[in-house]
């Protein structure tokens, strides 16, 4: 059975939604047994009247050294459970396929990645800050990892960039989510090949 830590912003987290929760994320969860696992679910009223799915439930899951991240927005918060654990379900299963079983194919570990505290926040401003303003620094362990396994966890925390340490050239990288498909990488210049 896993743990699942369930808390409320800007709303009461009622025993039916706490049921709704530990039914739904809890069978989501059920997708592999494997330890250690633990979750976290937030659920969030956006206080903007004008956002028609203004019920959010955000679910994090760590698993072993990965976090799955998922965050899944409605105009109901049972709803907004609901998508969330089916994106639950396909993340978990992404994370099988691409790093539980390629681990066991290849037999060669994966480089430890930031905790969920450093990385759950890193790209989602608040709705209500402003644009032109500076109002959060974040710290991140930048860990040695390939590029394969930085869009691994990129893909695992869903976010659109994910910052690294390249284990190739110790330097720091950062990969995303191109907006016309695919990926893209950020390269400080000192790597730039010059044969190219």
């Amino acid at each position: 059975m896993v743990d699942i830590k369930i808390s409320g912003r800007k709303v009461t987290v009622s025993d039916a939604l706490r049921d709704r929760v530990n039914e739904k994320i809890g069978d989501a969860l059920k997708v592999f047994d494997i330890s250690p696992m633990s979750c976290d679910v937030v659920l969030r009223v956006d206080k903007n009247p004008s956002n028609p799915d203004r019920k959010t439930c955000e679910v994090t899951v760590f698993v072993r050294k990965n976090v799955v991240r998922v965050v899944a927005s409605a105009d109901d918060m049972y709803a907004a459970i609901d998508e969330a654990s089916d994106k639950v379900t396909r993340q978990l299963r992404k994370y099988k396929t691409r790093v539980i079983d390629r681990r066991q194919r290849s037999q060669v570990p994966p480089a430890p990645v930031p905790s969920a505290d450093e990385l759950a926040n890193l790209i989602t401003p608040a709705p209500e800050e402003e644009d032109d303003q500076l109002v959060r620094e974040k710290y991140v362990e930048l860990t040695p990892m390939s590029e394969e396994e930085a869009l691994v966890q990129t893909d695992l925390l869903g976010h659109d960039f994910y910052v690294f340490t390249n284990a190739t050239t110790g330097l720091v990288n950062v990969i995303y989510h191109r907006k016309n498909g695919g990926y893209g990488i950020i390269k400080p210049k000192v790597e730039e090949n010059p044969d190219a």
